[in-house]
């Protein structure tokens, strides 16, 4: 619902409305109509540096020297690991070890390795290559940093597979180094795997040789300790010794057995002898009985010896012969015995008897030998520990310097050549398409960002989008530029010129403006001087005449003039200083229905004046007789004269010039004007040029005002009417 207006005549208001306060734009609006503008209006600083973009990038296409690529492929082979030994032999399997891989990119690219291509290839004896003025080692220096920035390193993705790949501006040379690279890396690799066994072999030819040594000092000691003690071992020499190893030891286990069958025949004979029970076997057995204990005497020596002798010894031939002379005379007597039977088993019995007891007092002798031996063999088994010991660790570092190197010597390459590079058919640089396409591609991006950094910088109103968003004023009208070479009153007075026409449209939108319509006291006012608000005070003034109404043109910038008339008779400034009629400062022009009310002479003090009840009084009597009243005022940035006009005023519009009026001035020129309480009904954006934007009228613009204040006026010519 709108309320009834404060003053006759006074547009109505929303109850409660209050100016909304505009608020400083924050950046520049990157939306696609934004940016269609900013590239239609600098569309040729634009298109200029694309085309710099493409001048440079075939300037540098035929400017680079020509250089070409020769590549190789590598396969790297991570080292096996060894998981499981059985029956069959060793599994080994290698491990996808990224680290590896890795390590093998680095040594590829590393400096050592192009310094060796380098002496490789002998190339510091190519003058070509590096500066004479060197001497061999700076060239070889030089040589391998040149070497190392231009070789690339790739890896081909999930595989463990290299390309490498070198650039020079002689193709044969690029396959040569090239080849010459897969060939040291594999090499290197080589050699550095024998290198890394080196310490170790190194240090276990050290233990060796000591262990050796000690091993030689153990063994003599054990043997001139059992020189010494005359302790002999039957053993081979492996394990601890034990007392049936030695001597004694093996005898007193033979005789064991011998006393063990000595005694079963015993048992034998003297069983048989009792159960044949006569007295010829215990007489033949008392004849017998001297011949059996000689012969059991032989038979334990013969025994006793056999541990030591072979059968074929004489002293062992010897001593059988005669247990067999003995045996047969044993058997002669025992056969001349009358009842020959018992006599024969009684004689075998005390035989077997005699040998049983002869044996059990050996066995008793060597008993008490072999406790003497293991007393004195204490240190013995002492000294046989370390010698075995020392020959274990020597037998083992032995076995372990054997084992690394042949690790050192053999074993797979952890690298193969795949592909071997060849010389090239054609340079890879310059690429004319890219060089191009990048060429372009700056040139236009470089071109969008000095566009976008200008409209950056340069914050002005250009278009009906920036009055609502940066001023949030209603863009009423949008005025194009005049054409040059021609005056303003022939435009407005060509009534289908765009410049009338805009005009038109911007009264229309005042009609609008308010509840009541266009407002009756209507103040125009701008930023700053020289923005087109004189022509629009002019041409709304001239319009409002052509639909019939009365329209007084109030020209009340005191400190600048704009309309003059033949007429050298007061004006606004008078009638301020006195009380007379504004029917005796009016005057009629030449326009049917529109009267002018100059400014007159100067006054010194425009501020003075303008603050006294009698500008409220002056607008009042002007309402009263005209139907409408346009005020074209000074400047609002800087001065309080507009603001003072505006407070009396019913609307206010402000003109702004596109591409020239600054937001902040704008904005500091509307909060003065809203300050005073002004109602500032909306802006109308002058002296626009529609090829920087969507917005056009279908006319064709390229209009420019030129200055209306200043230098150039507008004259009016028309007389009093009282």
């Amino acid at each position: 619902m709108w309320p009834v207006a404060e003053r006759p005549g006074e547009p109505a208001l929303p109850v409660g409305w209050t100016p909304p306060a505009p608020k400083e734009a924050t950046g520049l609006d990157l939306s696609l109509g934004t940016l269609w503008r900013i590239f239609w209006e600098w569309r040729w600083l634009i298109l200029g540096l694309f085309a710099l973009g493409l001048a440079g990038g075939v300037a540098a296409t035929l400017l680079t020297t020509p250089l070409y690529r020769s590549a190789a492929t590598l396969e790297l082979n991570p080292p096996t690991v060894q998981v499981m030994e059985n029956s069959k032999g060793v599994e080994a399997v290698g491990p996808e070890d990224r680290s590896f891989l890795a390590t093998q990119y680095g040594l590829l690219a590393s400096r050592s390795l192009a310094e060796r291509v380098a002496q490789d290839l002998n190339l510091a004896s190519n003058e070509d290559l590096a500066p004479p003025n060197l001497d061999r080692r700076q060239r070889q220096d030089y040589l391998a940093g040149l070497l190392a920035g231009n070789l690339t390193v790739e890896p081909v993705p999930n595989s463990r597979l290299v390309r490498i790949a070198y650039s020079s501006e002689d193709p044969q040379l690029a396959a040569r180094i090239i080849n010459a690279f897969a060939q040291a890396f594999i090499t290197t690799n080589i050699e550095r795997r024998y290198q890394a066994s080196s310490h170790a072999r190194n240090f276990l030819q050290r233990q060796i040789g000591n262990l050796k040594g000690e091993l030689e000092r153990s063994e003599r000691q054990l043997v001139g300790y059992a020189q010494q003690q005359g302790i002999i071992n039957t053993g081979n020499g492996e394990g601890q010794t034990t007392d049936a190893q030695s001597l004694p030891g093996s005898s007193l286990v033979a005789l064991n057995a011998a006393l063990a069958a000595a005694q079963t025949r015993r048992i034998a004979a003297e069983q048989r002898y009792r159960q044949a029970g006569g007295v010829g076997a215990a007489e033949a057995n008392e004849r017998t009985s001297g011949l059996r204990s000689q012969r059991a005497t032989l038979e334990a020596e013969y025994q006793e010896k056999a541990q030591t002798f072979r059968p074929d010894y004489p002293d062992m031939v010897r001593l059988r012969t005669r247990i067999d002379a003995l045996d047969q005379a044993m058997r002669s007597e025992a056969g001349g015995v009358v009842g020959s039977r018992a006599t024969t088993l009684r004689a075998e019995y005390q035989a077997a008897a005699a040998e049983e007891n002869s044996l059990r007092a050996r066995v008793a002798q060597l008993q008490g030998d072999v406790l003497d031996l293991r007393g004195r063999s204490i240190q013995y088994t002492i000294l046989q520990r370390e010698v075995d010991t020392n020959r274990s660790l020597y037998e083992g570092l032995l076995q372990r310097y054997r084992e690394i190197g042949v690790a050192g010597a053999t074993g797979t390459s952890q690298a193969s050549i795949v592909d071997s590079g060849r010389v090239p058919g054609g340079p890879y640089s310059p690429n004319l398409l890219f060089n191009l396409l990048v060429g372009m591609g700056l040139g236009l991006a470089a071109g969008l960002a000095a566009a976008l950094l200008i409209e950056f910088i340069n914050d002005t109103i250009k278009t009906p989008e920036d009055v609502r968003e940066k001023l949030k004023l209603a863009s009423l009208g949008v005025i194009p530029r005049k054409t040059k070479g021609r005056d303003l009153i022939d435009e407005l007075d060509d009534q289908t010129s765009p410049i009338s026409e805009g005009y038109f449209a911007l009264l229309t939108s005042l009609q609008f403006s308010t509840a009541t319509g266009a407002p009756r006291s209507l103040l125009i006012t701008s930023t700053r001087a020289s923005e087109g608000k004189s022509s629009t005070a002019l041409a709304l003034a001239q319009n409002f005449a052509r639909l019939g109404k009365s329209a007084l043109l109030i020209d009340a910038d005191l400190r600048k003039p704009t309309f003059l008339t033949d007429s050298q008779g007061g004006g606004l400034t008078t009638l301020l200083t006195s009380g007379e009629s504004i029917a005796t400062r009016v005057m009629k022009t030449e326009i049917q229905g529109l009267w002018l009310l100059p400014c007159g002479k100067v006054p010194p003090n425009p501020a003075e004046l303008l603050a006294s009840p009698r500008l409220r009084a002056i607008l009042e009597e002007a309402m009263s007789r005209f139907d409408v009243v346009v005020i074209d005022g000074p400047p609002a940035l800087g001065l309080a004269d507009a603001a003072m006009m505006a407070a009396v005023c019913q609307g206010t519009l402000l003109v702004v010039e596109s591409g020239r009026t600054r937001t902040r001035p704008a904005l500091e020129a509307l909060n003065s004007l809203r300050m005073s309480g002004a109602k500032v009904v909306g802006a109308a954006l002058t002296k626009y040029r529609h090829q920087s934007s969507r917005y056009g009228y279908g006319y064709g613009y390229g209009y420019g005002y030129g200055k209306v204040g200043g230098s150039q006026e507008i004259r009016l010519i028309g007389q009093r009417d009282a």
